[in-house]
Order: C-alpha cells, then sequence, then structure tokens
C-alpha cells in the first residue's frame, strides 16, 4: 500500500509501505538501519557507511555521501531513498527526488537524533524496535554523571586550516550533555580558527576527532606547543558525531570519559 511521509526538513513523500528496496546515503542511519533489523530492505550504501562490517562488505556501494552515482542508484531502482540535509548534497538529492521518494533528516541535537530513529522506525514498518532503542538512548543520556565544574572544550574537526565545532551542531550538543561547555559555542556550523586565536579562549580540554580528519598523537604536540596548559585528547569521532543507533554505544564512552 501507499502512506505519505514527511521528513525532517517538511518535505512530504510517499512510499511503497513498507518498503522492500531501501537505499541508504548516510553512514550513521545505515547503521541504524541494520540494528532495526531492515538486512534484507537494503540495497545499497555509500563507501562510508563502514558499519555493520558485513554490509560494508557485501551491499552495493553507490559512491560517497556527496559524490552517489545516481545512475546506480536508479539500476537499484529503490522504493525509498534515506539521506541527510547536511551531509549529502542539495543538488543530487534533488535529482534522485525526481525518481524516487528521498527522505531528509536534519540532525543538530540529540533530540533531534531521537526523532529521527523513531521517524524512520515508521517509515520503515520498524516502530517498536525503533521506540525501543529511543528509550534506551534516552535513559542513558539522563544518566550520564554530571561535572561540579564544567569544563570548557574545544572540538577540532579539520586541520589545515584547522576547523572546530560550533554551537550549532549535534558535536556540540554532545558536549552539552556531557556537562561542559563549547567554548565555541557562540559560533556557527565548523568555523575555522588559529591555535593562538583559541588559546585567547582558555580552553581546558581540547578534543581531536577521528574523523573526518584523522587526528592523530603527533598533533597533540603541536597544539600543546601553542596551549600548554590545556589538557589535549584524541577522540572517537564516531561516538560525538553519528546521530543514529551509535548514540546508545556512545553513551558508555561519554561516562568514561567523565570520569
Amino acid at each position: 500500500m501507499k502512506r505519505q511521509f514527511t521528513d525532517m526538513t517538511g518535505r512530504t513523500i510517499e512510499v511503497n509501505y513498507p518498503p522492500q528496496r531501501i537505499v541508504s546515503l548516510v553512514p550513521s542511519q545505515t547503521e541504524l538501519l541494520f540494528d532495526l533489523g531492515l538486512d534484507g530492505e537494503v540495497i545499497g550504501i555509500t563507501k562510508f557507511c563502514v558499519h555493520p562490517n558485513v554490509w560494508f562488505r557485501n551491499k552495493k556501494r553507490i559512491g560517497g555521501t556527496k559524490t552517489v552515482h545516481i545512475d546506480q542508484v536508479a539500476d537499484l531502482q529503490p522504493d525509498l531513498i534515506i539521506a541527510n540535509k547536511e551531509e549529502n548534497t542539495k543538488e543530487q538529492i534533488e535529482k534522485l527526488a525526481h525518481h524516487f521518494p528521498v527522505w531528509i533528516s536534519d540532525i543538530k541535537t540529540i533530540g533531534q537524533g531521537l526523532q529521527m530513529i523513531c521517524e524512520v522506525g515508521d517509515l520503515t514498518g520498524k516502530i517498536i524496535p525503533a521506540l525501543q532503542l529511543c528509550t534506551e538512548i534516552s535513559t542513558g543520556f539522563l544518566q550520564l554523571p554530571k561535572p561540579e565544574t564544567p569544563k570548557k572544550v574545544a572540538y577540532f574537526i579539520w586541520r589545515g586550516p584547522w576547523m572546530c565545532a560550533g554551537g550549532d551542531t549535534f558535536i556540540s550538543d554532545m558536549i552539552t550533555r556531557m556537562g561542559w561547555i563549547n567554548i565555541l559555542g557562540h559560533k556557527n556550523r565548523y568555523p575555522e580558527i588559529e591555535l593562538m586565536e583559541l588559546a585567547a579562549l582558555q580552553p581546558d580540554i581540547i578534543l581531536l576527532s577521528s574523523e573526518p580528519y584523522p587526528f592523530k598523537e603527533a598533533h597533540i604536540a603541536e597544539i600543546k606547543a601553542i596551549l600548554p596548559h590545556a589538557e589535549v585528547k584524541l577522540v572517537d569521532g564516531e561516538m560525538f558525531s553519528w546521530y543514529g543507533s551509535r548514540m546508545k554505544k556512545a553513551v558508555p564512552y561519554l561516562q568514561k570519559m567523565l570520569h
């Protein structure tokens, strides 16, 4: 049967329900589809959809998140494409939407991530496991210990130029949920910043993400040379930026960091 759904950008799509041929263009949402039990339904993923590994090895890869091979997607004849406003390009999504129903998420907070999980559950006929997952994630975040003194934090995502997570990002909301303060929360999206400029803000902790830029131990020394009093840590970027079922695994990871 046909059902109509409204995505997180306000677009309405009509889907053969429940969808039997799904293409996912977003790594964190691909992992969610696996955890919802949609192994048979998902027929295409991106080259960055590395979780689960069995899908990465065996599912059809249709390019990158911003370099989708439109012809390969068309060959798969999906009855649902799941995308994201930030991670995919508007031009490619519009081309795909001319021929196939495309559901787009738009996520800047944990709350919106939970909303996405529930809506994708409804969209794919997996509402019960989706609601169970949301309950587990919500409970986990409520149980995070709150530090007595909030730490001032800068979270780097890139080098050359140096770039950090600003205030209107999912990463920033994760930092806030930890009881910390994003020292660049007054800036939008992913601002460029010089290390000397950051030093003037006197951060307590600097987090170097494993993605999209693969920060390594050598970068710690580079930053410590300019900010000797800051604690500099390498962190798993998936735990801070993947807004699907990975949030369930993020809770114990963040708990360990806080302890």
